[in-house]
């Protein structure tokens, strides 16, 4: 894939920004990457210059459809390489995010066929969120834990892409048990701005800025 290493991270943040319905503005961009405002508008020029990016009136950025199947692909590789790193070599998720993002440029589309394949063609990364592919999309039944109220019983489905390069936040929810397929058990406002929750691992008060990257379904539902 052509393109340097800050184009794959504008592209992929404007994706991710997108899909987590936040509104993928410059400000916003510079945020996610850590970066200045003045950066980022140098950036932005040259991807519309390219054709990878437009902004619209109300300065909302949009991936165009060249733009947009770079970040898919970029995305679908880095999700398939932390399955990889986490179910086949064993590395802790926060630790395979991070290598995956080294990794994700430099594989072939000939060898993320036969990752894919090898994998078994796995639907979402070890955090949850869902791995790229042709068709459309099922909706989401699933909402952050902030949005149950207490006494609620849901099962965990995903981790914000947006926590994904907080390493130290993927290894704290990672302790605490809240990962894909754990059940969690909403028990009450723990004191201001938190909220106390049950894993398998204990009850904890959690931040609920925290909180509100675990998205779960009702375990009803399941």
């Amino acid at each position: 894939m052509k393109g340097s290493r800050t184009y794959h991270d504008y592209l992929t943040a404007i994706y991710i920004l997108q899909d987590e319905r936040e509104t993928p503005i410059a400000a916003r961009v510079a945020e996610y990457l850590g970066v200045s405002a003045p950066t980022v508008s140098q950036t932005l020029r040259r991807l519309q210059r390219d054709g990878l990016v437009t902004v619209s009136e109300d300065h909302i950025l949009h991936l165009t459809p060249k733009g947009l199947e770079e970040a898919r692909t970029l995305i679908r590789r880095h999700r398939l390489l932390e399955r990889w790193l986490t179910d086949v070599l064993g590395l802790d998720w926060a630790t395979a995010d991070v290598e995956a993002q080294r990794l994700e440029t430099s594989i072939s589309p000939l060898v993320e066929e036969r990752l894919d394949r090898h994998l078994g063609f796995p639907e979402t990364c070890p955090h949850g969120n869902p791995i790229p592919r042709k068709g459309a999309r099922k909706k989401p039944l699933h909402h952050p834990l902030t949005a149950y109220p207490p006494g609620s019983r849901v099962k965990v489905v995903r981790i914000s892409e947006l926590a994904e390069d907080m390493v130290d936040l993927l290894r704290y929810l990672e302790a605490l048990g809240l990962v894909p397929g754990a059940p969690v058990h909403v028990r009450d406002p723990g004191g201001e701005g938190t909220m106390r929750l049950e894993t398998l691992r204990g009850t904890f008060a959690v931040a609920a800025d925290i909180a509100r990257h675990v998205h779960g379904e009702p375990l009803e539902a399941s």
